[in-house]
């Protein structure tokens, strides 16, 4: 293994999985970290966490203890990747894990990018636009666990870390990667340890993967790994398996999202929806019992659907009960007889594969940029997964992606 990356959850470390596959790097996704040994013949391994929205000394200790598990397997360059919308808090958890991992590794400079243009993720000027809009503008400034109020990036990271925060501009991304390690030897001379990074397009961020080759640490969004991925010694193709798991097909959204509220909507149309009420699962009733109940006798007829409310207001305590009622509904979905499962939600997403007790994960097709199906082939019974960042998709993915595996 060469590339060692943590992911700081599920859904955006099959995300990065599926670009490191599609630049022809043999990848494996691991949730949780990982007691044994790498897979045989990964190339880079994707440490999954559940540590967005974590206290910032769980997010840290977990984030060291992947990297430590990671360097064990012979990596020697790391990869911490966050959400495209930088989700955080004033506290963390960005700033404190980039922090910890740089102390771990003995280096003295990172960049941060969270830039994915493919799916509308830009930097510019050190501020994060979404789509046309900048983050405190867009639906992220009312996100019920981590509100992102402020789109200059060099401030939002210069409050989480006592380190340095600088900006590498667009002017100097354009110019190329010699350019891009020029400002860095800049940095370096003037104390700054952190660098938030420009980028466009992506053209900016195949010149950042390049300029950054010898650093031992980068972070950034998923995007990144389209630069990063051409300076790491590779086979060339690697083959997306799509292997027959015939079964019943369904749909669990956790994500109050307006993107999965649409594909909610969208869904509703042609097939059947439980609505998980928030309320119910708060005053202790059996939701996950009712849900599976519901679903059993309507499995034959397609993929059903299982949702939350697309608008609540949640506590950390409420989303985890929530989270936890549809990882046990996953478990009664696969005992029913469902093998093909998409999960919208990072949050959730996390819970379900560790409640399925899932030990690893390969990719298999993407269905649009930035969810692919993986193959949890570690079980008695092999089950195919999406899981889907809540912002993520086109409007028609719940549906499109039973297309894309039959």
């Amino acid at each position: 293994m060469i590339l060692g990356c943590i992911a700081d959850d599920f859904t955006g470390a099959t995300d990065l999985a599926g670009i490191l596959v599609d630049r022809g790097v043999a990848t494996v996704v691991l949730p949780g970290v990982p007691t044994g040994t790498a897979p045989v013949g990964a190339q880079a391994a994707v440490v999954a966490l559940k540590s967005r929205t974590a206290p910032a000394d769980v997010a840290v200790r977990e984030s060291v203890a992947a990297l430590r598990w990671l360097r064990s397997q012979g990596c020697q360059r790391f990869y911490f990747k966050y959400c495209s919308t930088f989700d955080s808090t004033p506290q963390g958890n960005i700033g404190p894990v980039t922090d910890a991992l740089m102390t771990e590794l003995d280096v003295d400079y990172t960049v941060a990018c969270p830039a994915f243009p493919a799916n509308g993720r830009t930097v510019y000027n050190g501020h994060l636009f979404v789509g046309g809009d900048l983050l405190h503008e867009s639906s992220m400034r009312r996100h019920p666990l981590t509100p992102m109020d402020d789109a200059n990036l060099v401030r939002v990271l210069a409050r989480q870390t006592p380190s340095q925060v600088g900006l590498i501009p667009r002017a100097v991304v354009a110019a190329g990667p010699e350019a891009i390690r020029a400002r860095i030897r800049e940095h370096r001379a003037t104390g700054v340890r952190m660098a938030v990074v420009d980028a466009i397009e992506d053209g900016d961020l195949t010149s950042l993967g390049a300029a950054c080759s010898d650093l031992p640490l980068v972070t950034a969004a998923s995007g990144l790994a389209h630069g990063v991925a051409d300076t790491v010694p590779h086979a060339g193709t690697v083959s997306r398996p799509q292997p027959l798991f015939g079964g019943a097909s369904a749909v669990l959204a956790g994500s109050a999202s307006e993107a999965t509220a649409a594909q909610i909507r969208a869904m509703k149309r042609h097939h059947p929806a439980f609505e998980v009420d928030p309320c119910a699962v708060l005053a202790g009733e059996d939701v996950a019992s009712a849900a599976v109940a519901w679903a059993a006798p309507r499995l034959d007829g397609g993929p059903v659907l299982i949702h939350t409310t697309s608008t609540r207001a949640e506590t950390s305590t409420a989303a985890a009960k929530l989270e936890q009622t549809l990882a046990t509904t996953a478990v009664g979905l696969v005992r029913a007889g469902v093998r093909r499962l998409v999960v919208a939600g990072g949050e959730t997403s996390g819970a379900v594969v560790q409640a399925l007790g899932v030990q690893a994960l390969h990719v298999g097709p993407e269905v649009s940029p930035g969810v692919p199906w993986t193959y949890a082939m570690d079980r008695p019974q092999p089950i195919a997964l999406v899981l889907k960042s809540g912002n993520f998709g086109s409007v028609d993915l719940f549906t499109r992606a039973f297309e894309v595996l039959p």
